[in-house]
């Protein structure tokens, strides 16, 4: 093992001790560590740097994502200089570009109707149901996918309406109160579950056929189905819908709820986490004979959807 690469395992290890995911950011890096063993290199130059950053397996050349990947050697290189002092930290605007954000997309209450329905004709019974559940669990409590794909039977407490996350983003956890529709769609899906996957791979609440956990890596593909099954599309420029869009979409509904209330809008802002601790009390997670299905009474300002 060379210095690099293990100077770049134990940095890792600190920072996710620290809390951080790193996911894409730990891929990168050590892509970054086989191309520079691949050249025979046990130190960082800035010329191999942008040599990596520049050079990807899908041929991108937005400035941006770029930008990104020489960002993330960057920051490894100003830890990695403490201990090989002849390695050199790429400079800042050696990949100039222009920071941009693409806005989220906002469903109507309209469109996650459309989605559920979507979700009712996949097959077999116990993907429709779990697809179901899982839509209209993140609509009404703003959860990321991946935490609703973390979550496991312990972590739902049907009692007392409450729902726990546990080390989520920088390792935090937090508890959500679910509304009694919400609660009520919970333990009929547990139910079917059980009665359709009587022997589960493991303690997961949402399982896939197999019985196992959901793959929160996997979920993009079907969910791109369900959209275009959903007939939501969108304008040129616009970002396309994603599963984590329903997390925005909650997210801005409160704040409008807050302008609607009045008061100190302002003193109310807390973090997206903090909006996201209890489900809202407006939205009714309904459960019919077939398997539960979130109606909204009414669409939200501007179009935006009440979940």
């Amino acid at each position: 093992m060379t210095g690099l690469r293990r100077a770049a395992e134990d940095y890792l290890a600190m920072r996710r001790a620290l809390g951080f995911k790193l996911t894409t950011q730990a891929a990168q890096l050590m892509s970054f560590v086989d191309y520079c063993e691949s050249l025979g290199s046990d130190r960082i130059t800035s010329e191999l740097a942008l040599e990596w950053a520049t050079t990807t397996r899908s041929d991108s050349s937005h400035d941006a994502y770029l930008a990104r990947r020489l960002m993330t050697v960057r920051i490894f290189a100003r830890h990695y200089q403490t201990i090989d002092y002849g390695s050199e930290v790429p400079p800042e605007d050696a990949l100039p570009h222009r920071k941009c954000r693409i806005a989220p997309y906002l469903y109507s209450s309209d469109e996650i109707t459309a989605l559920l329905d979507a979700a009712v004709r996949l097959r077999p019974p116990l993907r429709a149901v779990t697809w179901q559940t899982l839509i209209g669990l993140l609509a009404v409590t703003g959860m990321r996918k991946s935490e609703a794909c973390a979550l496991d039977d312990e972590h739902l407490d049907l009692d007392h309406a409450t729902l726990v996350v546990l080390d989520s983003k920088f390792g935090k956890s937090r508890r959500l109160f679910l509304h009694a529709s919400t609660v009520t769609a919970l333990r009929n899906y547990r139910q079917r579950r059980d009665r359709w996957c009587p022997h589960r791979a493991g303690p997961s609440l949402f399982v896939s056929t197999r019985g196992t956990r959901l793959d929160v890596h996997n979920i993009t593909h079907t969910f791109t189905g369900l959209v275009e099954a959903a007939g939501i599309t969108t304008r040129p420029g616009q970002r396309r819908p994603r599963l984590h869009d329903l997390r925005h979409c909650f997210t801005v509904a409160t704040l409008i709820d807050f302008y609607r209330d009045g008061g100190d809008v302002q003193a109310r802002l807390p973090t997206p986490d903090d909006l996201a601790r209890s489900c809202r009390p407006e939205v009714d997670l309904l459960v019919s004979a077939a398997g539960p299905r979130v109606t909204q009474p009414g669409r939200g300002p501007s179009g935006i959807g009440r979940g």
